[in-house]
């Protein structure tokens, strides 16, 4: 089944040139319309769908809340007491036996039940028995989550890509599954049905670019593949497709199903969804490698997407077989419990059909990765790459104006400030002034004697008048 997988690049990629237009309109155009004329003449126009009633099924499923539940029926028996809350008796309580072990449901108060009703006297506990749980507001939680998650990281891309999830299943409810039931073979059915999900969900997932459109021709070519080939392996290995479930559909339809062709029918649509990474994948890798080198022939992008494709190869097919290994598991559990041999075990009805499923569907995965890379490869050379717009150079650095370093002329000492009196060099720090002695300081006395200037001689008074 289709599903969301990441790889929208419809929206920044440049628009596919004429020739390439051209080229994928002659090769997807004859495909989508051998889909719509396949769809339209495998659905069962004018035929009335089978009810329950009609086909020996009469159940009719009711409601109802566990009020009770007491031991008291036998030693692997308990008695469950139940208040319907839907059918001909809502409201009223009956007690139904239920079988007490290993393996057994076990029930507590307020669980909500499912009873089939398949008698007459809906007041009568006879008419009633206890098949399964009402789950569907768990379910319901569990899609919110599922759905914000998708939401949250993918935006607008998880929108489209719910949108195609839902569109998958509106496929598989209206097409696929009255297709089959009103008696078309179920190998072609599930061809056109896989067709259809491949053209709605890629183009609403991905966008209508040349990229999808090489996805599309990829996965269908993949999916041709896989029919052929499961067709002829399970002819070679005479397998039926015959199990307990197919034979009581059988059985209950009365129409002649071909159970061989309902076994491929679900090997086909267990592919679709890991189809659908391949595929966008493989054409995503050979785009980018033809946009960052559009000078690469077809023969080195063919390589150089089959190298991205090599690693992408073993995680595919081991999650294909893992999917099935852990659908086939309890059926695995109980072969090897029989005390039979591995090559028995291996070589059983129920376990060979899952062999021949799980290695067809691998092939198939494994030879999509060179059939789109051949087919990307080939149309990525006829497509015009828009040039890649270079980011702006930085502008260069004016050059800056040369100076001539001229000698520095030296720097002559500053004479150290001198304190105290000019005329005596006196410094009050150094205690009292002492007149200097010696021949030395004779002559700056001198000097400093004569420079001082003369008082005027003070008038003697002589008292006489």
């Amino acid at each position: 089944m289709g599903h969301g997988h990441g790889h929208s690049h419809a929206l920044n990629e440049e628009p596919a040139s004429r020739r390439v237009r051209t080229l994928l309109m002659w090769l997807l155009v004859p495909l989508a319309l051998a889909t719509i004329v396949g769809a339209a003449l495998l659905y069962p126009f004018g035929v009335e769908q089978k009810t329950g009633a009609e086909v020996g099924l009469h159940q009719t499923p009711v409601e109802a809340v566990v009020t009770g539940v007491a031991e008291n029926c036998g030693e692997k028996c308990v008695a469950v007491t139940v208040r319907m809350t839907d059918g001909a008796a809502s409201g009223q309580s009956i007690t139904i036996p239920s079988v007490k072990g290993p393996g057994a449901p076990s029930f507590g108060l307020g669980d909500e039940v499912v009873l089939s009703y398949a008698g007459s006297q809906p007041q009568a506990a006879e008419s009633y028995q206890i098949v399964d749980f009402q789950r569907g507001w768990s379910l319901a939680v569990l899609a919110l989550l599922f759905a914000a998650a998708v939401l949250l990281l993918g935006r607008w891309q998880g929108l489209a890509a719910l949108g195609a999830l839902l569109l998958s299943f509106v496929v598989l409810v209206l097409f696929v599954m009255p297709s089959i039931l009103a008696g078309q073979n179920p190998l072609m059915v599930a061809v056109v049905g896989a067709g259809l999900i491949m053209f709605v969900v890629l183009y609403l997932t991905h966008g209508i670019s040349a990229r999808t459109s090489t996805a599309v021709l990829g996965t269908l070519v993949s999916l041709a593949l896989i029919g052929v080939l499961g067709a002829v392996f399970s002819a070679l290995s005479s397998l039926t497709g015959i199990d307990d479930d197919t034979t009581n559909l059988v059985t209950l339809l009365g129409t002649d199903i071909d159970t061989r062709g309902l076994l491929l029918a679900g090997t086909l649509i267990g592919a679709l969804g890991v189809l659908d990474d391949v595929t966008v994948t493989q054409t995503s890798a050979v785009w980018e490698l033809r946009r960052a080198n559009d000078k690469l022939t077809w023969r080195e992008l063919f390589a150089a997407g089959s190298r991205i494709g090599r690693d992408h190869m073993s995680s595919v097919v081991n999650t294909l077989v893992m999917a099935y290994a852990g659908a086939a598991l309890p059926l695995l559990l109980a072969i090897s419990l029989a005390g039979r041999s591995l090559g028995e075990v291996l070589t059983a009805q129920q376990i060979a059909q899952e062999i021949v499923r799980t290695l067809v569907g691998s092939i198939g995965l494994v030879a999509a990765i060179p059939v789109t890379t051949a087919l990307a490869a080939l149309i990525a050379v006829r497509q015009e790459v828009a040039p890649v717009s270079a980011p702006k150079p930085d502008p260069e650095p004016e050059p800056e104006t040369k100076t001539v370093k001229r000698a520095a002329k030296p720097v002559k000492p500053r004479p150290a400030r001198i304190e105290g009196d000019l005329f005596t060099g006196y410094d009050p720090d150094k205690g009292p002034w002492e007149r200097p002695s010696g021949p030395a300081s004779e002559p700056r006395a001198r000097r400093a004697a004569s420079a001082r200037p003369v008082p005027p001689a003070r008038r003697r008074s002589s008292g006489s008048p």
